[in-house]
């Protein structure tokens, strides 16, 4: 007997969770990173573009702000009631990099350019761990380019509105274990195969800023960068795509996939405050809009028929930050910052594409200028919370363990 299926619900199961708050990079620049990111209320280097737009209204002539960071994550998994490991994340090093360039056509009006991975980052698990069936290989990378113009409305008052073009690729792997039914009461176990998906799309969105200062040595920012709705398409390739069992012969076939992803929206509101000369003090409150990502729906883009919709039901988070920056002289700062990040997802819905928790940031850094270049580095040690999950919706209970290092270099030269 010679029998042909095709698994629809692989699609489903590999394309269950592709973001989480883990996900979403707010490094985006060296200098802004060593001050624990509190940056929009002051935002007066080219990152501005991301922290703050507005604030682009602050720097003469044209700027340019070039960098990246290397982001080193490691993860474990605890069984429940185990004291021991159970499993290991493979150890991975991410590089998203920044681009800014500003140029102030007079001292009102300013426009700037900006390219930048504002999502990406990924997890990856051996091949035979518990959780096989979750996750084995997932990765996202995104590239967002803005283009925005500020406008100083008012000696203290600048406003910013820019349009925003994100392109994303998406790869995720896991296991499937094929059992077919061969009457009412028995199945077969043909064993494991590795469906695994690539998908990209690219959307539009909007970002915006104010950037006020009622007094010489306080002023405040306000920045809003929008949902972005990608429309993603992809391909299922299952390996090995033949099974057989004696006579029984079971074959896999490729699958066109369609889903709809929204990254959330961010809200910062910021303060800076100059109570010295050669001392800056910055604090952020950033609301991440997670609540976007209410369910996630996959169909198959040939037949257009739904091969599954999961709820995933995000909840509204937010991020507090603080930092500081010293100027010992002309040529050389020192900065430091902390953060607190409150993640989005439940406890029944954490599981181990990205076992998000609530995570703790301190950061250190430096700034060393020579006439019109200047260096910024950054260091970030990144603590999650240890995530007990007990009544997993995926059948998948245990703690979690997380922590992170990153390192962010940028230059920066001025005309």
């Amino acid at each position: 007997m010679k029998k042909l299926v095709q698994l629809a619900t692989i699609g489903a199961l590999i394309y269950s969770n592709v973001l989480a708050s883990g996900f979403q990079l707010n490094e985006q620049g060296a200098r802004a990173m060593s001050m624990g990111g509190a940056f929009a209320g002051l935002a007066n280097d080219p990152s501005a573009l991301y922290f703050n737009p507005a604030g682009i209204t602050q720097l003469k002539g044209t700027n340019f702000y070039l960098g990246g960071t290397l982001i080193m994550p490691l993860g474990s998994y605890k069984a429940p009631g185990s004291k021991d490991v159970t499993a290991e994340q493979v150890a991975q090093t991410y590089t998203p990099v920044n681009f800014y360039v500003t140029h102030a056509f007079s001292d009102d009006f300013s426009v700037g350019l900006s390219i930048n991975n504002q999502y990406g980052l990924g997890t990856k698990w051996d091949e035979n761990w518990t959780g096989r069936y979750l996750a084995i290989n997932t990765q996202v990378q995104t590239y967002q380019g803005t283009l925005a113009i500020a406008y100083k409305v008012l000696d203290n008052l600048s406003i910013s509105a820019g349009a925003v073009y994100g392109i994303t690729d998406v790869t995720i792997k896991n296991k499937k274990a094929v059992v077919i039914q061969t009457s009412a009461t028995t199945s077969l176990n043909l064993g494991d195969v590795s469906p695994s998906m690539e998908g990209d799309g690219s959307a539009f969105g909007f970002t915006a800023g104010i950037l006020y200062k009622p007094f010489d040595d306080f002023q405040m920012g306000l920045s809003y960068r929008s949902e972005i709705a990608y429309d993603l398409s992809g391909t299922v390739v299952t390996i090995p795509n033949v099974l057989s069992v004696g006579s029984l012969i079971i074959a896999i076939a490729d699958q066109n996939i369609e889903a709809s992803l929204t990254t959330p929206q961010n809200i910062t509101f910021g303060i800076a405050y100059m109570p010295k000369k050669n001392l800056t003090l910055t604090a952020d409150f950033q609301f991440v809009g997670w609540s976007s990502y209410d369910k996630l729906e996959v169909i198959n883009s040939d037949t257009k028929a739904k091969i599954s919709s999961v709820t995933r039901d995000y909840k509204d988070t937010y991020i507090v930050r603080a930092g500081l920056e010293y100027t010992v002289s002309d040529a050389f700062t020192l900065r430091g910052g902390v953060l607190y990040d409150h993640n989005p997802v439940k406890d029944e819905l954490v599981e181990p594409t990205l076992p998000d928790a609530d995570r703790i940031g301190l950061n250190v850094g430096y700034g060393a200028k020579i006439g019109n270049l200047g260096i910024d580095v950054g260091y970030f040690f990144l603590i999650f919370m240890d995530r007990d999950v007990t009544k997993s919706t995926f059948g998948l209970n245990g703690t979690y363990s997380m922590t992170a290092h990153l390192l962010g270099m940028n230059l920066s030269y001025s005309l």
